[in-house]
């Protein structure tokens, strides 16, 4: 499942490729056909993510909100703008960069104006497509819904949840949500809302950090890495979890988002050299502590690390270090 930093990473994306332009927005598929026409010929004008989830609000004042779930991805096409270090940063996003090119309309049998295809969902990847196909691009597969700003093409499939809501009801949703460190205004503060969540249930710390209602954008690569971070056995229940022990998992999730946002893929090893973050981008294997390495010896002590089934969900830890 895609993770929250994954998702700001889209909120980022449509931010400099499809906030501004008039869109045309379609349901190729046909189960979206509702929601596309309350949307289509209206500008976004901001797109903003909270946890795992995508709220694009429009000029109407109409908000689609999209989470991926297990198996949803958007697919982005044409001249789809590089997502540097800078357009990453918390609070650092400017203009959107489509607002300052020069408009071309969407013509049907144009070429594309690019060539470039990105794929964002729990992977992301991108690649170069042969020229000589008409624009807007036949749509692939099952496309939920299409944005198409005349030079950008924004494809979505497989989400959970798909759907227009007034201003009014995606605040409801997001004020349903725990904190996310890349929306709050005061971390500390919102660290502290995390740590009464936690410590008042006696639910497993390891389901706890899964719950969007307690805090927003922790999957279950997060998850795992997290708690062997700060050594902490996912079995023992909220309330037995000291609160200086919460703040530090809190704080430690504040960083590791960050990272996950400028980088575009988690990494948790901080045991790692320069060159070692190097052969990690390419080799994945080496990112994580005990996440996917069920059987394969803990990297700190040596003892098989385990997977077990949490809540539905497979659960990696170390059975000696995470006591």
């Amino acid at each position: 499942m895609p993770e929250g930093h994954t998702v700001h990473r889209i909120a980022r994306q449509m931010t400099l490729d499809l906030v501004g332009p008039t869109l045309a927005v379609s349901s190729p598929q046909g189960r979206f056909a509702a929601g596309a026409a309350r949307l289509d010929g209206r500008r976004m004008t901001r797109a903003a993510a909270v946890g795992k989830q995508l709220f694009c609000t429009f000029d109407s004042g109409d908000v689609l909100r999209v989470h991926l779930g297990l198996y949803g991805a958007w697919d982005l096409y044409g001249d789809v703008s590089p997502l540097g270090e800078g357009d990453v940063a918390r609070g650092s996003l400017g203009a959107p960069r489509v607002a300052a090119r020069a408009g071309r309309p969407g013509v049907a049998g144009d070429p594309p104006p690019s060539t470039r295809r990105l794929r964002m969902g729990e992977g992301e990847s991108q690649q170069l497509v042969e020229g000589g196909a008409t624009w807007p691009p036949p749509p692939v597969g099952q496309v939920r819904v299409r944005l198409d700003s005349g030079s950008v093409v924004a494809d979505l499939r497989g989400p959970t949840a798909c759907e227009v809501l007034t201003a009014d009801e995606a605040a409801l949703v997001r004020d349903r949500l725990g904190p996310d460190p890349q929306t709050v205004e005061d971390t500390t503060a919102a660290g502290e809302v995390v740590v009464d969540r936690v410590t008042r249930r006696n639910v497993a710390v390891g389901q706890l950090l899964m719950d969007q209602s307690v805090v927003a954008g922790i999957g279950n690569i997060y998850r795992a890495e997290l708690l062997f971070r700060a050594r902490l056995d996912p079995w023992t229940p909220g309330r037995r979890v000291p609160p200086d022990v919460v703040r530090a998992i809190w704080q430690d999730w504040v960083g590791l988002l960050a990272d996950g946002i400028r980088d575009g893929f988690i990494l948790t090893r901080e045991d790692l050299d320069a060159a070692g973050r190097e052969a990690a981008r390419v080799d994945p294997t080496l990112r994580h502590w005990v996440y996917g390495r069920a059987g394969l010896p803990c990297l700190v002590c040596g003892t098989p690390v385990v997977v077990e089934e949490m809540a539905t969900r497979n659960l990696f830890r170390c059975p000696v270090c995470q006591v």
